[in-house]
């Protein structure tokens, strides 16, 4: 009578254990399904948000300059003929200016700006790209002092005036605190992003190397 008992009770616990193993079994698959969907989702939520924060970083991290130069001692023509269109900005004293310079990072933009003691002479004529950074060079080289390199990225249809560029100071957002009319003397000044899209458009854009310029007609 025990022994037979004993086995009625052991065939139920059998019982009860299958019947509890296949009822977790759904169940627990069921949860882990669950949570590796909701995982994927967020997953799929995070990376697109990450994405475009980092573009926003490196569209933010990109800065634009003008830098000034007397014709006579390093023109636009000199720059676009130098071998690779490549050639150091050297010769800067003023501390503000070399500050600038050393701000700059490689693929930061410059309007390339012709100074000269006549009205007309004082424009933008082109867009640089800095090639390299702020380096210094050996004893008796122009470079000694401090320098960047900047490539010749292309030349405006049009150049833009010292005159124009004031007469905008009313109209174009900060134009009124730019540099090249405030600190006349400063030969490496930073760009307003507005006053750059600005001084662009007047020019007409520029033609890159390697670009044919379309002809109208």
């Amino acid at each position: 009578m025990a022994r037979k008992a004993a086995t009625t009770v052991t065939a139920a616990s059998k019982k009860a254990a299958t019947t509890a193993s296949k009822k977790a079994g759904p169940t627990a698959a069921a949860a882990s399904k669950k949570a590796a969907t909701a995982s994927s989702k967020k997953a799929a939520r995070t990376a697109p948000a990450a994405s475009k924060k980092a573009a926003s970083t490196v569209t933010a991290a990109s800065k634009y300059w003008l830098l000034k130069t007397e014709p006579g001692e390093w023109s636009w023509s000199d720059q676009a003929s130098a071998p690779g269109g490549v050639g150091p900005w050297d010769g800067v004293r003023n501390h503000q200016a070399m500050n600038n310079l050393r701000a700059m990072r490689c693929g930061d933009r410059c309007l390339f700006y012709h100074s000269g003691a006549g009205a007309a002479s004082r424009r933008v004529v082109g867009v640089v790209e800095v090639a390299r950074e702020w380096y210094e060079g050996e004893d008796g080289e122009a470079t000694a002092g401090g320098a960047v390199d900047v490539r010749a990225v292309g030349e405006f249809q049009k150049p833009v005036g010292l005159a124009e560029i004031k007469k905008a100071a009313g109209e174009v957002e900060g134009m009124k605190d730019f540099a090249l009319i405030r600190q006349a003397r400063l030969s490496v000044m930073p760009v307003p992003v507005k006053i750059w899209d600005w001084i662009c458009e007047m020019g007409g854009g520029f033609v890159q190397d390697g670009e044919v310029e379309e002809e109208e007609g």
